[in-house]
């Protein structure tokens, strides 16, 4: 009895993550469901941005001297929306769900660096 030898599968190459962000910018989302609407805010300790409609990716760049950053959402009604922010590879994430709720996510500079 012949043995055949079974053919291993190519590794699939690995997906950038949705997420990330590119190197010195900030990458603002917000996604899911809101028939009635949200109202968005984003940006730094500096900066407060309007954001309209879903599902929205906004980027800015990354400043030296920036406190934070983060995103708002507050739903107009009912509905299931998520948030999220991204500086340098790391990631704060948010959700919302119901009349009126807030979804929020901030990621801080911290005290020697990095963002947390």
């Amino acid at each position: 009895m012949t043995k055949t030898a079974k053919a291993t599968p190519a590794k699939a190459k690995p997906k950038k993550t949705e997420s990330a962000a590119p190197k010195d910018k900030v990458v603002f989302k917000v996604w899911g469901s809101a028939p009635a609407g949200v109202d968005i805010t984003y940006g730094s300790d500096t900066d407060n941005l309007d954001g309209h409609g879903l599902p929205m990716t906004k980027t800015l760049s990354l400043k030296d001297d920036a406190m934070y950053y983060n995103v708002s959402a507050q739903l107009q009604g009912g509905g299931d929306i998520h948030c999220s922010v991204t500086v340098d590879g790391k990631t704060k994430t948010g959700h919302a769900r119901g009349g009126y709720n807030i979804c929020s996510a901030q990621l801080s500079g911290g005290l020697f660096g990095g963002w947390n």
